[in-house]
């Protein structure tokens, strides 16, 4: 191999043709003829040369390249998100740049600065929601397309997700059927989501001629939401002490540390006799079949989200060759959740 071979123009002038050609080539394999191409290709083992491919988008009208911007990596309903969306890109001839916000704005201007400067094809994006800086992600939609994920970032852009109405209305229906009506343990507001399912589940109590009853918890910022829930179910115990023996969390990572800290207090978490509490949750995580009592919840069909966003982004993508503006024809998806019964409630 020869190791010399580090630029195009290098390499242009080791396989015998023209730079433009072997960049046509690098561009879209298929746009050089079949001998064109099988010299290339003969040349590239040859050689050892790996072309940046950055610098390779860098000059595309339309890179490869599909950006995703998730607000916790380590989340594990973003993780299974990114990787759902990653796996039908690649398949899709794409090569998908992944970046976490880490529930800073600043740091999801980062992530969006990042993504014009690899000139990528477009995004899907889980934002931040009011944190967010608007003004940056709709400056960076009028120049790509974009699809948002999970949670919206306004009432008009493209987005996918999961009904929260019909989610809420499905648990509540079945906590105030079963036991006592449930009181609504409410996640921090690190996106919109906090505020639709409160109020989803306000409005379903209401529905029901049920008085809605919010848990009272500190207004803080965090994505830690297992130790938020941890410790403010211990401050609702010193202070007295839950409204209802029911208790809906807005997601299940609130729902563990409740449990866990139901458990450290002595009290019972179930639906059988003997139980102290029921504790009920949202979105079905990785971890809520094998809580210990296993958890009941609705499931987000993470894969259907993920299967959706990025094929409404292919469609955007190719809109945008058409001659149709990225922010053009934004369509919004939400889908319904199903009911997971299990021993916590």
């Amino acid at each position: 191999m020869d190791r010399s071979i580090r630029t195009m123009e290098q390499f242009a002038a080791y396989v015998g043709l023209s730079r433009p050609t072997v960049s046509k080539y690098f561009n879209d394999p298929d746009s050089v003829r079949p001998k064109t191409r099988n010299v290339i290709e003969v040349a590239l083992k040859e050689s050892g040369f790996q072309p940046n491919i950055f610098a390779v988008n860098l000059n595309r009208r339309r890179a490869n390249i599909l950006g995703i911007v998730m607000p916790n990596a380590i989340d594990p309903f973003y993780a299974e998100l990114t990787r759902r969306i990653e796996t039908i890109a690649e398949a899709a001839g794409y090569l998908c740049f992944s970046l976490s916000s880490d529930g800073k704005p600043e740091l999801e201007d980062r992530a969006v600065e990042t993504l014009r400067s690899l000139n990528v094809a477009g995004a899907v994006i889980a934002p931040l929601g009011m944190r967010s800086h608007h003004s940056t992600l709709a400056t960076l939609g009028r120049s790509i397309p974009l699809v948002y994920a999970d949670s919206p970032l306004d009432s008009t852009s493209s987005f996918v997700g999961t009904n929260n109405a019909q989610s809420f209305d499905l648990i509540v229906d079945y906590l105030c059927r079963s036991g006592d009506d449930p009181c609504f343990f409410d996640m921090p507001t690190v996106n919109y989501n906090a505020f639709q399912r409160r109020d989803a589940y306000i409005a379903t109590m209401r529905r029901l001629g049920r008085t809605p009853q919010v848990v009272t918890t500190a207004d803080v910022d965090t994505w830690e939401f297992e130790l938020f829930g941890y410790e403010e179910t211990q401050r609702v115990l010193q202070r007295g002490g839950f409204p209802t023996k029911t208790i809906l969390c807005a997601n299940d990572r609130l729902a563990f540390g409740v449990i866990a800290a139901l458990y450290e207090a002595g009290l019972r978490v179930g639906r059988g006799e003997g139980c102290d509490f029921r504790v009920a949750g949202h979105d079905d995580a990785p971890l809520s079949r094998y809580a210990c009592p296993p958890l009941t919840t609705v499931t987000q069909n993470i894969r259907e989200i993920g299967r959706v966003a990025i094929d409404l982004l292919f469609r955007k993508i190719d809109a945008l060759d058409n001659g149709v503006p990225a922010d053009a024809d934004n369509d919004r998806v939400l889908l319904n959740a199903e009911l997971m019964l299990r021993a916590s409630a």
